[in-house]
């Protein structure tokens, strides 16, 4: 028992440790179930930055609740595509020598959605922004791997905002259609189907038939002699 309590803690400060969180995983993009997420281009001087942050996009929408990826842009009800605009680094602290002890990274996004009607679904652009430290080393191969982990927990934190800011629109505009719809009638009696009179108005404009051989009284009337 002890030992399985180590492994699932382990797995838990993993998955923390890279951004990643193991709550919060639901929410919903209201009518859109089906979401497709291209291969970005890059913008940027950093090499393979686009996968980096297409990846993290698509674990954000896998472990989300009710949306399911699809490889075929045709058959999804978004499609989200886009670019890395930017990755830059600069010092962020440095020692009593001027030398630089942490280095921040920022990558800036360029994305778009669109429904499978061809409409756009805009994105917050405050989301699409986002930075993160690294510490530097006199290894170099130590600076270069902690670079690379800043990357991918700034790009883990932009995909769970890019999730954030589609499902407020998506929910906005939803409320939009709802309140642009008619208001139902209140206490309004249901339309008969297609091809019926409504009982009432049968009733009004017909007079009550005589039994079958029986002679209405007027027509009886009429037709006697003095």
């Amino acid at each position: 028992m002890l030992a399985r309590a180590r492994v699932a803690l382990l797995a838990i400060a993993l998955a923390t440790g890279c951004g990643y969180s193991l709550v919060g995983a639901g929410g919903s993009l209201g009518d859109v179930h089906s979401v497709a997420i291209p291969a970005l281009s890059n913008d940027s001087w950093e090499p393979g930055a686009e996968y980096i942050v297409g990846e993290a996009l698509r674990r954000e929408f896998l472990r989300r609740q009710g949306v399911r990826l699809v490889d075929d842009p045709a058959r999804a009800d978004l499609v989200l595509g886009g670019r890395v605009r930017t990755v830059r680094s600069r010092a962020a602290t440095v020692d009593s020598l001027v030398l630089a002890l942490e280095y921040e990274v920022t990558i800036e996004l360029d994305l778009d959605a669109h429904r499978h009607d061809g409409s756009t679904v805009p994105i917050d652009r405050e989301s699409l922004r986002d930075s993160e430290r690294y510490l530097v080393s006199v290894d170099q191969e130590a600076t270069r791997k902690n670079r690379m982990e800043a990357l991918r927990r700034v790009s883990a934190v932009l995909a769970g905002r890019v999730y954030t800011a589609l499902a407020e629109t998506l929910e906005q505009q939803a409320e939009e259609v709802r309140a642009a719809a008619p208001p139902e009638p209140v206490g309004a009696a249901p339309s008969a189907p297609a091809g019926e009179v409504p009982a009432g108005a049968a009733a009004q404009g017909a007079a009550p038939s005589a039994p079958t051989g029986e002679v209405p009284a007027g027509a009886a009337a009429q037709g006697a002699a003095p």
